[in-house]
């Protein structure tokens, strides 16, 4: 031994029982580990033992042998774990031999120790277990432990990662084992905080606008100047008739300008004004929403699908002031040659709709379409100089792009009107459910300084998970889905505005912009169905938490299932997903075609174009192989020539995919029943 330890740079010495662990240390590496027992004598303590340990084997050693190993270290180490009495004895012992001054008394990690290993800590390196300090290796190792023995050992990934970096930066390993426990530690889960920001902008006084005086007076009723977006709006053009692609955070007041410019147009006999939304839900609260505000001054109608809703006996009427539509309602319209007369404004809501797989390429032929129809008609007449356009978004990733290919003014604006914290925490799908009710009514047993009581969206990825949830709240809560009917969605609709729920649990399809007025949204799943959220899609959820005339922030809180997905064929897990999402940028707003989605536009643009078919897929946003097209819908017998078929006719009617078509054709001819045949299609339109 003595030829190994010539050049001693570490003795590290930690109590075991009644004896000491001793491990010696060369460029950081252990040379070898040995245990040293001392007994008093009358010259004081004195090494009565000295033994090299060999996994559980012990050699031993004259027990002199440890002072000459303590003469030749560096330095020795006492680990501040040993306790009082016998760090005492320790010291005193070296004393004897005049090595007091090589001694020191040092943190180190209580497991590395156990285990014969030297590591020191410090309060910055070190992290807390229930009693005690640990190294960081040791940390995650307990960390890997206690997972695996809460029932959590499939945490891996992006959620294991997380969870070592909020230890790291607490340095508290017990609270992350209370945080997996379901205690919700603000701290632990917050993710991050979405400041409020306000740009600096002239605001515009209300009196100086000079609009068609039922309008100025109703609108200097209700503001004396407007709000930044709608300043930066008018002044730009809004007035003048430019098209404009607005995009400004959720609550920002974007709405109210396609609201000023079509109805202004309106009242001025400049062209009625459609205003139109995704989906059915949307437009009806808007429809309501006109009718309590403007009808007094104007007409008001509602479109939507084929009319297919109950409503209040209210029909279409396609000579009214203002028609309140949804894309499809719009589409089914011009596709069945409905003359929906003067047109003088535009207004498309949610425009970033055009990115969606399943209808960005629909909404990107209506534009196209009601484009051409306002064209052709303006043309005819020579009485309105065409339509404006207003385009409005919360969540756009390439605006000066879209706004190009839209051809039109960008109004861009980075405001949020209340901060927003963000909170991460993990959970099983039994779990989530214990939490949402706690988050819930402590949301709910808070007022903000306006004096309202704090609501919550929960949004999820069924309706059935909607239904479920909403039964095991404590408070009042309610499903808000599209397979409800029209008189229960405004009931809740209602019931909500008026704070009589804690909570509305929705599917992600519905978040879009109806608006519930709430101050916390929790996202039970980060699925739309059985595809994964967007980073836009993502966005425009949360943007729904915090209203700055209802409350002082927004509470974001993402509930995350560790290794989870919800079908064979999502490629990521849910931890995974979320944080690809809470740091990722927002996509383009883009439309892409596939061949079916290519047959389905161009059969549209024929039916209202013909021979113009060409051009009008020419000017839509996505590329469209229009010869490729074309040839597609001879071979199908859905056009003859730049005329469609009887059998084209249904198809673009009911906008039916080749594949859909195809499929009733063969359902027809081999006499399937009626209901088995419209029951796929019905199912497919239920949210048009």
């Amino acid at each position: 031994m003595s030829q190994q330890v010539q050049d001693v740079e570490t003795i590290f010495c930690h109590q075991t029982g009644d004896d000491y662990l001793v491990v010696v240390q060369q460029d950081g590496k252990r040379l070898f580990r040995a245990k040293l027992g001392l007994s008093e004598t009358s010259a004081g303590p004195r090494p009565a033992k000295f033994r090299l340990k060999d996994g559980s084997s012990e050699e031993p050693r004259q027990p002199d042998e440890f002072v000459e190993l303590a003469r030749r270290a560096k330095r020795i180490r006492i680990s501040e774990q040993t306790s009082p009495e016998k760090r005492r004895e320790l010291t005193e012992m070296l004393s004897g031999y005049q090595l007091e001054d090589k001694a020191k008394a040092v943190r180190t990690c209580r497991y590395c120790a156990s285990a014969g290993r030297y590591s020191p800590v410090t309060t910055d390196t070190a992290v807390k277990d229930d009693t005690d300090w640990i190294c960081r290796d040791c940390a995650r190792q307990e960390l890997e432990r206690q997972l695996s023995f809460s029932g959590s050992g499939a945490v891996t990934g992006a959620a294991k990662e997380r969870l070592e970096e909020l230890m790291l930066e607490v340095q508290d390993l017990q609270r992350i084992v209370n945080l997996l426990q379901g205690q919700l530690d603000p701290d632990l889960t917050q993710f991050d905080t979405i400041s409020a920001t306000t740009d600096e902008v002239d605001p515009v006084r209300v009196d100086s606008l000079n609009l068609h005086p039922g309008l100025q007076g109703l609108l200097e009723d209700r503001f004396e100047t407007l709000l930044p977006v709608q300043s930066l709006s008018v002044e730009n053009g809004l007035f003048e008739g430019d098209d404009q692609l607005v995009v400004s955070a959720t609550a920002t007041g974007k709405t109210l300008v396609g609201e000023m410019a079509g109805l202004n147009r309106v009242l001025n006999g400049k062209g009625k004004m459609l205003f139109l939304v995704p989906l059915v839900a949307l437009a009806n609260q808007k429809h309501e929403d006109f009718e309590d505000e403007y009808g007094h001054l104007v007409d008001v109608s509602l479109r939507v699908g084929a009319s297919r809703i109950t409503d209040d006996g209210n029909r279409f009427d396609p000579d009214a002031d203002v028609i309140v539509g949804t894309y499809e309602g719009i589409d089914h319209a011009l596709r069945t040659g409905k003359d929906l007369g003067n047109i003088g404004t535009v207004v498309i809501d949610e425009v970033h709709t055009l990115k969606e797989e399943e209808r960005g390429h629909r909404l990107d032929g209506l534009i196209s379409r009601l484009k051409y129809t306002c064209e052709q008609r303006a043309a005819r007449r020579d009485e309105y100089g065409g339509a404006q356009w207003i385009y409005l978004s919360a969540t756009v990733g390439n605006t000066e792009q879209l706004a190009e290919v839209l051809e039109s003014k960008l109004i861009e604006f980075e405001e949020r009107p209340v901060p927003i914290e963000r909170h991460v925490t993990f959970a099983d799908g039994q779990e989530k459910v214990r939490i949402e009710n706690k988050l819930v009514k402590r949301e709910f047993d808070t007022e903000s300084s306006k004096g309202y009581r704090g609501q919550t969206i929960i949004f999820t990825n069924s309706r059935r998970r909607c239904h479920e949830i909403s039964r095991k709240l404590e408070y009042s809560a309610a499903p808000y889905h599209a397979g409800l009917d029209y008189g229960r969605r405004k009931q809740v609709e209602r019931q909500f505005g008026e704070q009589e729920l804690s909570a509305v649990v929705t599917t992600a399809a519905l978040a879009a912009g109806v608006d519930f007025p709430a101050s916390q949204v929790i996202f039970d799943s980060l699925a739309m169905g059985i595809e994964w959220l967007s980073v836009q899609e993502f966005h425009q959820m949360l943007g729904r938490a915090g209203r700055p005339d209802y409350h002082d922030e927004g509470k974001v809180y993402v509930l995350v299932e560790p290794d989870c997905s919800y079908h064979g064929s999502m490629e990521m897990t849910e931890d995974e997903v979320a944080f690809k999402l809470l740091k990722g940028e927002m996509e383009s707003v883009m439309t892409h075609y596939d061949e079916d989605a290519a047959v389905e536009e161009t059969l549209a643009n024929v039916v209202v174009g013909g021979k113009a078919a060409k051009r009008l897929n020419d000017r839509m946003l996505g590329e469209v192989p229009t010869k490729h097209a074309i040839g597609k819908l001879l071979e199908y017998d859905f056009i003859d020539g730049f005329e469609p078929t009887p059998l084209g006719q249904v198809v673009t009617r009911h906008f039916l995919s080749p594949g859909e078509a195809f499929a009733l054709v063969d359902g027809i001819r081999k006499e399937a029943h009626p209901y088995d045949l419209i029951a796929d299609i019905e199912l497919r339109d239920e949210d048009l």
